[in-house]
């Protein structure tokens, strides 16, 4: 499948983690009292990078989901969890695959 500069989801629930990371994300920011910005400075990210997440334009990587939990004085693990209860709020954007997108067999050589 091609991607298209990270915005083609991988995975047909990428959009789900990214719609759940981004409320966590925006909620754990807003409680912390910090601004994109401060974020970005602790954790190592660029703001824009911070705004990209919270607008679900990217996926985190597991280093940033340590690192920006780390500078918003949460543990990575609750930040986790909270993603993981809210999935079943999100679970409606799921991305449905057809059959273009689903892989296709191996064929074996022929002798």
């Amino acid at each position: 499948m091609e991607r298209n500069g990270g915005q083609i989801p991988r995975h047909p629930k990428e959009p789900v983690v990214r719609a759940a990371f981004a409320r966590v994300l925006a909620d754990l920011r807003g409680q912390a009292g910090l601004t994109q910005a401060r974020v970005g400075e602790k954790s190592g990210y660029e703001e824009k990078y911070i705004g990209a997440l919270e607008r679900r334009k990217h996926t985190p990587t597991l280093t940033a989901v340590i690192q920006i939990s780390k500078a918003v004085s949460v543990s990575p693990l609750d930040t986790l969890n909270k993603v993981l209860e809210l999935l079943p709020k999100f679970a409606h954007l799921e991305r449905k695959t057809s059959v273009t997108d689903a892989p296709r067999p191996h064929k074996p050589p022929e002798p």
